[in-house]
């Protein structure tokens, strides 16, 4: 199958487009302030971007409730506006992901509005609908009377969430039909169509909303694995530079079902909870990720992450990548409980890890996590870590020149970090990551290749110390000093964040909070 060239070199930045930059001063971010950006985006060192969803939509969940696929959401700009997004990017030697939820719609889609009708038509099965409106099985999230059609119908999340029919893998019901019935190929078809339109327009691929959920009663996801490998030969066909990023944080499984890179989060494995999240709301239990391993308490476990991250990237070994962020829209930003040194530590950390890196927005500057907030748009705790970008101390943290009401706050705290005073100091966090990349993108050995080696990763034990090519890097997020045992060799210091580390003979001792990269030489 065809890799896309570029991914190998790729380091993504995450935007969430209404709290990226505001250029009308209605006070919600929009697609031309992204393109007033892109000068910054890549001087920081980015080649990638993905933009949260930008879809017209009744923004009941920040836009994953969509309403029109074909339409770029009024608050946001207009569909020439994302033509010529895509054609600066471009300009500036970017790549763009759009975020694809096929799985499911707003209740408002014109299709779920033909598909509620009591007469049968062609969108009739284009969503499910049980048998009628007492037909209401257990273990289904099912929304009951709100339609005058004699059934109930699956919604994948919120109510609002109508879930498209891609069909059922195993039949247990008479209304749940197989993959292979035409109204659930003809939504497949659709939801390809709806990828060539934004492909066409110069979009250079998509992220895949919930990519593990859509063929239902599915428990070893053979009928979701092969949807995407439907896609997927299309994309090979037709768009071979066009490429798929899936949510569905279990790398076998969705490299399997054809996807070039499959993130590595907080739900589905323990790895990354117990790297950075210790308030991640995860889904998988919380044993070893209470006291994670980025966190000066010394508490963590790394091996909790190795073990399952080395496996992982076994299986997938020369067939996609993992992909790693500092975090993202839908976790509590890794700004909360630690500080600016302890960010540069664990940021750097993420750009010199195999797989291909992510930065959230505002993830350079430490913005903070808002405590507190009103839900906005379905976001609950997770609307503390979607705030505004803070560009500057002036008005609205240089976000917006409105003198109306933000979508969001900023953060007028005095100390609480903006761009501008970040790039007017050398020792910044956002200096931290602009090196941090720059020193990635300059060596082969540091890109999207699975070369790690574990030289020092021990049960409850610090630092963590591994290799990639001719570079060894160790890493201490503790406050402590720490040793490890290296293999003997002449090592030279080329990359540093914080504190110091030596190498004597066979014994490596790193300050705390630091992070020094090595290169053996001949």
């Amino acid at each position: 199958m065809n890799m896309p060239s570029w991914l190998k070199e790729a380091v993504f930045y995450e935007i969430y487009p209404q709290s990226f930059y505001d250029s009308n001063g209605d006070g919600i971010g929009d697609l031309r302030g992204i393109i007033a950006k892109l000068d910054y985006i890549r001087d920081l060192g980015f080649n990638a971007i993905w933009i949260n969803p930008c879809f017209d939509s009744p923004f009941m969940d920040a836009g994953y409730d969509v309403r029109d696929y074909y339409k770029i959401a009024p608050r946001y700009g207009t569909n020439e506006d994302a033509r010529e997004l895509f054609e600066k990017a471009h300009e500036h030697g970017i790549r763009v992901l759009l975020d694809l939820v096929p799985g499911h719609t707003s209740d408002k889609h014109k299709w779920f509005r033909a598909s509620r009708r009591p007469n049968k038509n062609k969108y009739s099965n284009r969503y499910i609908w049980t048998g009628n409106v007492f037909d209401y099985p257990e273990g289904f999230r099912l929304q009951s009377g709100l339609s005058d059609r004699d059934g109930n119908y699956m919604v994948n999340f919120f109510s609002f969430q109508p879930a498209l029919n891609y069909g059922f893998e195993r039949q247990d019901y008479p209304w749940q039909l197989p993959p292979d019935h035409p109204s659930c190929v003809a939504t497949l078809e659709e939801m390809k169509k709806v990828m060539r339109f934004w492909l066409d327009m110069g979009c250079d691929g998509f992220r895949v909303d919930m990519a593990y959920s859509l063929v239902k009663n599915d428990e070893d996801k053979t009928g979701t694995k092969r949807l995407w490998q439907n896609v997927r030969a299309m994309l090979d066909k037709e768009y071979p530079e066009a490429a798929i990023l899936s949510e569905w944080s279990c790398a076998e499984e969705a490299i399997d079902a054809g996807f070039h890179m499959d993130f590595y989060i907080h739900f589905h494995t323990k790895g990354y909870n117990a790297l950075f999240q210790t308030d991640s709301y995860d889904y998988v239990g919380r044993a070893e990720e209470i006291h994670c391993f980025f966190q000066k308490d010394g508490k963590g476990n790394v091996k909790a992450f190795t073990d399952e991250f080395m496996q992982k990237l076994a299986y997938i070994d020369g067939r996609g990548y993992m992909c790693m962020p500092t975090d993202n829209h839908d976790m509590i930003r890794y700004s909360r409980h630690r500080t600016q040194e302890e960010m540069k530590v664990a940021a750097a950390f993420v750009f010199l890890m195999p797989g291909i890196p992510f930065l959230y927005y505002g993830d350079e500057i430490g913005l903070p996590y808002a405590e507190g907030l009103a839900s906005k748009e379905g976001g609950y705790f997770r609307t503390g870590s979607r705030t505004p970008m803070q560009w500057t101390s002036g008005k609205n943290r240089g976000f917006s020149q409105t003198d109306g009401k933000l979508y969001l706050p900023v953060d007028e705290t005095p100390s609480s970090p903006d761009v501008a005073r970040q790039q007017a100091d050398e020792h910044s966090l956002l200096n931290t990551v602009r090196a941090a990349v720059k020193f990635r993108k300059e060596n082969e050995d540091l890109h999207a290749v699975n070369n790690l080696e574990l030289v020092y990763a021990e049960e409850n034990a610090y630092p963590f110390v591994f290799r990639r090519g001719k570079f060894l890097i160790a890493v201490n997020p503790r406050a402590e000093s720490a040793q490890a045992s290296v293999p003997a060799g002449n090592y030279k210091e080329v990359f540093r964040v914080n504190g110091n580390a030596e190498i004597s003979g066979e014994n490596l001792t790193i300050d705390g909070v630091t992070l020094v990269a090595f290169r053996q030489e001949e």
